[in-house]
């Protein structure tokens, strides 16, 4: 807690910013849509498992740029340039996972389940630190 001066109010930081938070609620709902899109081409449209991946990811991450672009960061300009950032940072999100999978699964040996969960929370967070700087700046 801080106090500009004696007489003022106490004031409390936030742990978290209400940014992050958004951030992540939004992460949510790319992927709950990117799982539902991926088994319904799958398992119902016969989809071959890599092109139904490909397709539910690009959903999952166009849904969670354009909630971030209208609703956190709220930026409406220079959007092709936005989005191919926002891609860009999506796509080393997956290669950060793929490197913490292979060392702390492949070479050490721990648990690849424990290994997704703890890195979602990395992932997260440098996602982003990287949009609000880069994709959203």
């Amino acid at each position: 807690m801080t106090r500009t001066d004696p007489g003022a109010p106490v004031v409390r930081e936030r742990l978290v910013s209400r940014s992050l938070v958004l951030y992540a609620l939004i992460g949510c709902s790319g992927v709950l849509l990117d799982y539902g899109l991926f088994l319904l081409l799958f398992n119902l449209a016969g989809l071959h498992e890599q092109l139904a991946n490909a397709i539910s990811t690009t959903a999952g991450i166009t849904n969670n740029f354009v909630l971030n672009a209208l609703l956190n960061f709220r930026k409406r300009d220079r959007i092709l340039v936005r989005f191919l950032r926002f891609y860009a940072v999506g796509v080393a999100g997956i290669g950060l996972t793929f490197v913490l999978l292979q060392v702390f699964s492949g070479f050490l040996g721990v648990d690849p389940n424990l290994v997704k969960a703890g890195s979602l929370p990395l992932v997260l967070v440098f996602q982003y630190t990287i949009n609000r700087k880069w994709s959203f700046g």
